[in-house]
């Protein structure tokens, strides 16, 4: 989203902005161009004015159709607001990335080619003084203290290997916080990598399961047809081996799911989920979650910060009963299913959000391991 955007619409908390001023960064704004002119001046002027406390340093101009048009963006920025125009990207179709329904399609589906790297790699060259950029960043200030108990979230010494977790990663599987898979890696994990789509079985030393977020609505009928596979997460399931989904690793775990098509496919039946696509219901937002019971991520009672982001609705919502955490910054809401060993939410949570959420996953998962 946009710089200043982020948990509330009246403070910067959660924002890129917050971030920078944590940090002590000069930020470089990216000033869309493509259809205007001077007026680009008046936009970059706001974002320089609304938080005179935020160190912005520079401007890129996005989407410049001609040489002229630069001329017409360029002197009444710098002019205006005192900042220099560190360079411009110009408009062409073959920079433009492929969007679907979340954003940009994932580099794990192939879209993005080597030779789109190059050719953005060689325009920045050509028309982004880099070494003026770098020479920005090295002017950073100390980064401001950040309150906090004096925790770590990675551990201060190696940790022996205690839990093999597999987690899914293919082309409907990967939204992940590159961070919490780090963090389990750092607090005794080893990361057994597998394919809902193309695996037949889940790792064999595995003792936990980790299914992220993704895009399965456009592989429903491949992972519906995997039969084997869903068979092996479901005889893990039935041994206790802990099962931990989000978002689509949910939809997965449910009895169905329902893509754009309005076709319906079946999915593991480990929880009573009945998933499909919205075309008009966007759930997207900060999220402040309190778990119900004790389990693989946090115990009874425990809260902790996440993310939501999703086109799906679920038939029928889960109840208190049945649902994993409360939502506490949206009522109380349930959200999730847990039956047995297996765990399922719409959340996305960062594994650093607090001190011990990697190890008490781990922890979880080692009775079942092999290591």
């Amino acid at each position: 989203m946009g710089l200043f955007d982020g948990h509330s619409s009246l403070t910067e908390e959660g924002s890129t902005a917050q971030l920078a001023k944590l940090l002590g960064a000069p930020v470089i704004l990216v000033a869309d161009a493509s259809k205007v002119a001077r007026s680009v001046a008046a936009e970059v002027l706001g974002y320089q004015q609304f938080d005179p406390d935020l160190n912005v340093a520079g401007v890129i101009l996005n989407g410049v159709g001609s040489p002229a048009h630069l001329e017409f963006c360029k002197p009444q920025v710098e002019a205006t607001t005192g900042l220099p125009v560190l360079g411009y990207l110009p408009r062409r179709p073959d920079f433009e990335q492929p969007e679907r329904h979340l954003g940009l399609i994932p580099t794990v589906e192939g879209t993005v080619a080597n030779q789109w790297y190059e050719a953005i790699i060689a325009q920045v060259e050509e028309t982004i003084d880099i070494g003026r950029i770098a020479e920005l960043a090295q002017l950073s200030a100390a980064p401001s203290p950040v309150d906090g108990d004096g925790t770590r979230v990675y551990p201060q010494e190696p940790q022996p290997r205690r839990a093999v977790i597999a987690v899914a990663q293919d082309k409907a599987f990967n939204f992940y916080y590159q961070d919490s898979l780090d963090l389990l890696e750092a607090w005794g994990a080893e990361i057994a990598p597998f394919s809902p789509l193309d695996d037949e079985s889940l790792p064999a030393r595995a003792g936990g399961v980790y299914l992220g977020g993704g895009f399965p609505e456009m592989f429903a009928a491949e992972l519906s047809a995997n039969r084997p596979m869903l068979e092996s997460i479901r005889q893990a399931a039935a041994r206790g081996i802990p099962v931990y989904g989000e978002c689509g690793g949910l939809m997965y775990l449910g009895r169905s799911l329902t893509g754009f098509d309005g076709r319906a496919h079946s999915m593991a039946g480990l929880l009573p989920a009945v998933s499909a696509m919205s075309q008009s219901r966007l759930s997207l937002g900060y999220r402040e979650v309190e778990a119900r019971a004790d389990g693989p991520l946090l115990s009874k009672g425990q809260q902790v910060r996440g993310h939501e982001f999703h086109w799906s609705t679920l038939e029928e919502p889960p109840d208190e009963g049945e649902s994993v955490y409360r939502v506490v910054n949206q009522g109380g809401r349930p959200d999730g299913f847990q039956s047995g060993s297996v765990w399922a939410t719409y959340v996305h949570v960062h594994l650093g959000s607090a001190q011990g959420l990697a190890s008490r996953f781990i922890d979880s998962c080692a009775a079942h391991s092999r290591i």
